[in-house]
């Protein structure tokens, strides 16, 4: 288990590596002067060759990435060119809101997900499962930016139950902060939830084929304890996979739904970076994202491995 761990962590790093040196290229294939664009019009020279030095802009190109390579390792990523806050700041006043928003997007995601793709593998060609397949295919298809216009529209402008958008902190007002994030939630954790249902049916159903669980049946053993001990166990795996798949896909991928609900996350933090140019805060914003997608597949190949030791030996 431990070589599995090394060797895991190991690709991890290197693929992290490889992000980085994508994410900086990129940035820097733009043209002009980044600070330039960053700053507009209005700023004194003496500002500009202050940040400039700060930035580490005056340097060589190569000599830049691995100088802000190894200042990114100690959690150093550099300041905003707008604001002149570190990116670590700037990251981490932002971080709690979009992992509020993502763990209660896959609750949502889990609560549609579990019911669902159970009842429709149990039911095969039945009523309960066209229904399903009908509801997933319509999550997985709709763009999230529509759909949380349509719920805006719906609970917020028709009803008038929920608001439209914004944020308070739940210290100040926990039901105003409930209420504000239902309708994100929903949005997002409706996508993940079909992709989710559609793995639960098909990894139940392969579970009920399978040979054991026939063998249990003809044994007399009693339903529920087929279920438990020999389908879900086996339909668990494929599941842990997607799910930590979505919980990364969320973290990192709720871009859209933060800007149409002005959700102060991650995302909107990443949106602003690209409207102004801020070029550091970008670059903090989409390495994060990258490390977190690399942390949670790796603790899904863990957890992969705790659930069958027969993958954590090749």
């Amino acid at each position: 288990m431990t070589g599995y761990l090394l060797r895991r962590a190991g690709q991890a790093v290197v693929v992290l590596a490889g992000v980085s040196v994508l994410v900086f290229s990129l940035i820097h294939l733009v043209r002009g002067d980044p600070i330039r664009l960053a700053l507009g019009t209005r700023f004194s020279q003496e500002t500009y060759d202050a940040l400039r030095e700060r930035s580490g802009l005056d340097l060589p190109l190569v000599q830049q990435y691995f100088t802000w390579a190894g200042r990114a390792v100690t959690g150093d990523l550099g300041v905003s060119f707008r604001s002149g806050d570190t990116v670590t700041s700037l990251i981490g006043e932002r971080l709690p809101a979009t992992l509020t928003l993502a763990v209660a997007a896959l609750v949502v995601a889990l609560v549609i997900a579990l019911p669902l793709g159970m009842l429709s593998a149990l039911h095969p060609r039945s009523l309960v499962d066209r229904v399903a397949t009908v509801v997933s295919q319509f999550g997985i298809s709709v763009p999230d930016f529509w759909l949380s216009i349509m719920l805006i529209l719906l609970f917020a402008g028709v009803l008038g139950w929920l608001p439209s958008g914004g944020y308070v902190p739940i210290g100040e007002d926990p039901l105003g902060w409930l209420e504000r994030l239902v309708l994100p939630a929903v949005a997002t954790g409706v996508v993940s939830g079909s992709v989710i249902t559609r793995f639960v049916r098909s990894s139940m159903l392969e579970a009920l084929g399978s040979d054991h669980v026939r063998t249990a049946q003809a044994k007399g053993v009693p339903t529920r304890q087929v279920l438990t001990w020999h389908v879900l166990r086996n339909a668990l795996l494929p599941l842990v996979t997607v799910t930590g798949v979505q919980l990364a896909y969320l973290l990192s991928g709720v871009v859209v739904v933060e800007i149409v609900f002005s959700w102060p996350g991650l995302g909107q933090l990443a949106y602003q970076a690209v409207r102004d140019r801020d070029f550091p805060v970008l670059q903090g914003a989409v390495l994060l994202f990258a490390l977190v997608f690399l942390v949670i597949n790796l603790l899904v190949d863990l957890l992969y491995g705790r659930i069958d030791p027969r993958i954590a030996r090749r």
